[in-house]
């Protein structure tokens, strides 16, 4: 329920990654970390000073890096390549879709500085696509994590699937509030964060803290609502989507991406086969960002509790037409 989620402290998720991979390097010695020129960014500090033999600092090669990983992956390694989201996905889109997704390799894209709350580096950095393009990939996986415990949970989970992954978190300093002990983080499992009856609310990285806060405002006013953490956007919970959307009748989608491919059209997708209801969506407008600082940013391009809030008024009135 709401008020079993209260933000213990505020972290970066990127700090997430980089404590889950150096607690991961000790239990699996397969796993190896490669960087383009990023690895103070991507946390890596004390992985590389623990297990120098299995950094490979690539230089900026982002599309070298992922050949590099591809051959890792075939020789038996588990490699977690790490830069900056928009350079993990549209810089090397071809190198992903040849070398790593078409051969299914094993290897872990790991993406930071993801979205508006990347902030002052501006619109050639914070890449709002990247959720679209990847989850389009056959056989792969793409998981956004929403805290930094869910991060580092996600990101020791994930050597545990044969499979190539797309993880995507962030750099701003963020609410912390899912289980310490990552127990209640599993790859395609949908987390239910409250059940209610009058409206779904499915988030997703930084903006699931972002529906919690709009819910209680919201339920402050009488109304019932459901909030679903969708961290597993591929393979999605269908059964959990399903369930939900049948009992309250419509849904608000958010997520800090473009309107187009990411999260909410997966959503979208899901309904319109099975239980066509009412949806809004919050999310980026067809438009590139800017540079400015994160929550500014969240709030001028309408992805703020209050534009939360509005879609979830306007969903409900759609459904009682």
């Amino acid at each position: 329920m709401l008020q079993d989620y209260t933000a213990s402290s505020e972290k970066e998720t990127r700090a997430g990654f980089g404590d889950g991979i150096y607690e991961l390097a000790k239990q699996n010695p397969d796993v190896v970390a490669l960087t383009a020129d990023l690895a103070g960014s991507l946390k890596l500090n004390n992985f590389i000073k623990d297990f120098p033999e299995r950094f490979v600092q690539c230089g900026i090669a982002e599309a070298n890096m992922i050949g590099v990983a591809a051959g890792l992956a075939t020789a038996g390694k588990i490699p977690y390549t790490t830069t900056f989201a928009n350079f993990s996905t549209s810089r090397v889109y071809d190198q992903i879709r040849q070398s790593v997704a078409y051969s299914h390799k094993n290897v872990k894209i790991c993406a930071s500085h993801a979205g508006l709350t990347l902030g002052e580096d501006g619109a050639t950095h914070q890449i709002l696509e990247d959720i679209g393009m990847m989850r389009m990939l056959p056989g792969m996986t793409v998981i956004v994590p929403c805290d930094y415990n869910q991060t580092k949970a996600a990101t020791i989970a994930i050597s545990k699937i044969e499979s190539p992954v797309y993880l995507r978190f962030g750099r701003v300093k963020w609410a912390n509030f899912t289980k310490e002990d990552g127990s209640d983080f599993v790859i395609g499992k949908a987390q239910v964060l409250n059940e209610g009856t009058d409206v779904t609310i499915i988030a997703c990285g930084h903006l699931v803290w972002t529906a919690l806060e709009a819910a209680r405002t919201l339920e402050a006013k009488g109304l019932s609502v459901e909030v679903i953490n969708m961290h597993t956007i591929k393979p999605l919970d269908e059964e959990a989507v399903i369930k939900s959307l049948t009992k309250t009748g419509c849904v608000v989608t958010a997520e800090e991406h473009q309107i187009n491919g990411g999260l909410g059209d997966a959503i979208a997708n899901v309904a319109s086969r099975n239980c066509p209801v009412p949806h809004e969506y919050v999310a980026v407008n067809d438009t590139f960002g800017e540079s400015g600082k994160p929550v500014q940013l969240l709030e001028k391009y309408g992805l703020g509790q209050t534009n939360i809030i509005a879609a979830v008024e306007k969903v409900i009135a759609r459904k009682q037409k």
